[in-house]
């Protein structure tokens, strides 16, 4: 998402090297990603199930 769109920023960083942040995200498995703080999403999901999450919207 962030490539297709210039208001959407995104930093990749690695669990292992980071440990301050593994912790403060409780990062326990990856990918795991993190949206404005507040939304958590684990593991590898398909494109249309991982913007519904991120966007916090139900599924049909």
């Amino acid at each position: 998402m962030a490539a297709a769109n210039e208001n959407i920023t995104a930093d990749a960083i690695e669990a292992t090297e980071f440990m301050e942040l593994s912790r403060k995200y409780r990062v326990t498995g990856v990918p795991k990603t993190i949206v404005n703080e507040t939304i958590e999403i684990m593991g590898g999901l398909p494109e249309k199930m991982f913007v519904r999450q991120a966007l916090e919207m139900p599924e049909e």
